[in-house]
């Protein structure tokens, strides 16, 4: 186990590294040259590496304790797809304000960025509806008690 953690920790700082060096380099060249390319498809390997990594551990924990929770699991993957899927419907990919003496990134990437903003949208209202349902359902079941 603990080849396993010194394994993670330079994982970690190994993503860290490249991280700040893509960021070094759109600041000295100005974000000219592909440099914001770089920068968002970094982004989106990390997104993708957290949701790896989520997606592994919790179906080896879920099999590992009840297997019959995968379904759950496959059935929130899904709606989970689902809305990544019509975030990706409606993102415009519009061109990126500020940008006017850099070049603008391809159009692939600004839906995707678009897309990612949206999603970002999404959690932010759930993480907020939860907490208010979550109130009120204590609140009515400390009023029963």
């Amino acid at each position: 186990m603990k080849n396993l953690n010194k394994i993670f920790k330079w994982a970690m700082v190994l993503l860290i590294l490249v991280s700040v060096a893509l960021l070094v380099a759109g600041f000295v060249t100005g974000w000219k040259g592909g440099n914001v390319d770089a920068l968002l498809f970094w982004a989106y390997i990390m997104v993708g590496l957290a949701l790896a990594a989520v997606l592994v551990v919790g179906l080896i924990v879920g099999f590992a304790n009840n297997p019959k929770s995968l379904i759950k699991m496959g059935i929130g993957i899904a709606i989970f797809a689902a809305i990544c899927f019509v975030a990706y419907l409606i993102a415009p990919g519009t061109e990126a304000l500020g940008l006017i003496n850099t070049d603008q990134p391809s159009q692939a990437i600004l839906k995707f960025t678009d897309t990612i903003l949206f999603l970002t949208y999404i959690a932010g209202a759930a993480a907020v509806l939860a907490i208010v349902v979550g109130e009120i359902r204590l609140a009515i079941t400390n009023k029963k008690g």
